[in-house]
C-alpha cells in the first residue's frame, strides 16, 4: 500500500533541509577563513558523507548497496562532476563572494536544464523559458553590478559559481538517467562515496596535517572560539547528511518541481543568516537582483512539458530541492 501523502510535512521538510544549508554556507566560510582550502573542505565533506551514509544504508538496507561492474563508469563521472567539482566551486565562490550571491548564481542551473533539453535533446517547452531566461541573465547583472568599472564582484568567484551551475546542472540531468534503475537515496550515496574517492586521489590524505583540525579559530560569535574539527563535523552531518535525508523525504509527499520551489528560499535564508552571523551586506541592486533571478527560477522550474523526477543532490535544490555543493 501506498504511503499517503502529507503536503505540509513535505513543505516543512523542504524548508528545514533549505535553512540547513543556508546556515552551512556561512559555517563553511567560517572554516574556509580559518585556513582550510577548498579542495581539503571539499575532501572531508565527501569522504564523511560518504561514510555516514553507507553506515546508515549498511544497517537499514544493505541490499540497497550493490552495484555493478556496468554502473561504476556512470557513477564515477556523476560523482565526480556532478558532486566534487560542484561542492569544490561552490566552497572557491563562497570564499571569493556572498554566500547568498554565490548561491543566486549556482541556482541558475534549473535554466541551464531547461536550455540544454530544448536545444540538444529537441523536447517541447513552454514559451515561459525564455522569459526565464531573459530574468536570470538580467538579474545576474544587477547582482554583479557590472556597471560598476566591470562589476563589483570577484572575477574569479563568479566563474566559479558559474561553473558550478554548469556541474549542478550535469547533475540533475545524469541523476534523471540514473533514477531509471537507482533510488535517490542510494544514488546519492554512492556519488558521495566516488566524489570522496576522487579527492583522496586529488588532495592525497598522506599531505594533510589532521593536526589543524584541532586548532581554535573564531565563529564571529563574541570571543567564542571553536575547534576546526567542530565546524567540520556540522559540515558533514547538518550541513550534508541531514539535509539531504530531509529533502529526500519531503519528496514522498510533494512533486519535484513544488519541493525546487519551495527551495529557492535557501539564498534568501543563506542571506539572512550570513548578514547576521558574519554581517555580510548585500546592496539594494544586489537584493533586487536576485529576487529577480528566483523569479526566472521558477519559471524555468515549470518550463518543461513533462518533468522527470529527479534525484537529491546544500546548491540549489533547484529542481528537486537539493544540492550536492552545499
Amino acid at each position: 500500500m501506498p504511503r499517503p501523502a502529507h503536503p505540509g510535512l513535505g513543505y516543512a521538510c523542504t524548508l528545514a533541509a533549505a535553512g540547513f544549508f543556508a546556515v552551512n554556507g556561512t559555517v563553511s566560510t567560517l572554516a574556509l577563513e580559518a585556513g582550510l582550502p577548498p579542495t581539503r573542505l571539499t575532501a572531508l565533506r565527501c569522504l564523511g558523507a560518504a561514510v555516514g551514509l553507507v553506515a546508515v544504508l549498511a544497517l537499514v538496507a544493505p541490499g540497497r548497496l550493490r552495484i555493478s561492474r556496468r554502473e561504476v563508469p556512470f557513477l564515477a563521472v556523476f560523482g565526480v562532476v556532478g558532486v566534487a567539482l560542484t561542492q569544490f566551486l561552490y566552497y572557491v565562490a563562497i570564499g571569493r563572494l556572498p554566500v547568498g550571491i554565490a548561491l543566486v548564481f549556482e541556482m541558475t542551473a534549473p535554466v541551464l536544464i531547461a536550455l540544454y533539453v530544448r536545444v540538444v535533446r529537441r523536447e517541447q517547452v513552454r514559451g515561459r523559458l525564455w522569459i526565464a531566461l531573459a530574468l536570470s541573465l538580467s538579474g545576474l547583472v544587477l547582482v554583479a553590478q557590472v556597471w560598476q568599472g566591470g562589476g563589483s564582484l570577484d572575477a574569479v568567484g563568479v566563474a566559479a559559481a558559474l561553473c558550478a551551475a554548469v556541474c549542478l546542472a550535469t547533475y540533475y540531468l545524469m541523476g534523471e538517467r540514473g533514477t531509471g534503475t537507482r533510488d535517490p537515496v542510494t544514488l546519492t550515496c554512492w556519488s558521495f562515496v566516488a566524489a570522496g574517492a576522487f579527492w583522496s586521489v586529488a588532495a592525497p590524505w598522506w599531505e594533510f596535517d589532521a593536526a589543524v583540525l584541532g586548532e581554535r579559530v573564531p565563529v564571529s560569535l563574541g570571543a567564542l572560539q571553536l575547534p576546526l574539527w567542530v565546524l567540520v563535523a556540522w559540515i558533514v552531518v547538518l550541513g550534508a547528511i541531514v539535509p539531504f535525508w530531509l529533502s529526500i523525504a519531503a519528496l514522498r509527499h510533494l512533486p519535484p518541481t513544488t519541493a525546487g520551489l519551495v527551495a529557492t528560499t535557501e539564498p534568501v535564508f543563506a542571506s539572512v543568516v550570513a548578514w547576521l552571523w558574519v554581517e555580510q551586506v548585500l546592496t539594494g541592486w544586489q537584493i533586487a537582483g536576485g529576487a529577480v533571478v528566483l523569479l526566472g527560477i521558477a519559471l524555468a522550474q515549470t518550463a518543461r512539458r513533462a518533468p522527470a523526477p529527479t534525484p537529491l543532490p546544500e546548491v540549489p535544490l533547484a529542481l528537486i530541492g537539493v544540492d550536492p555543493s552545499r
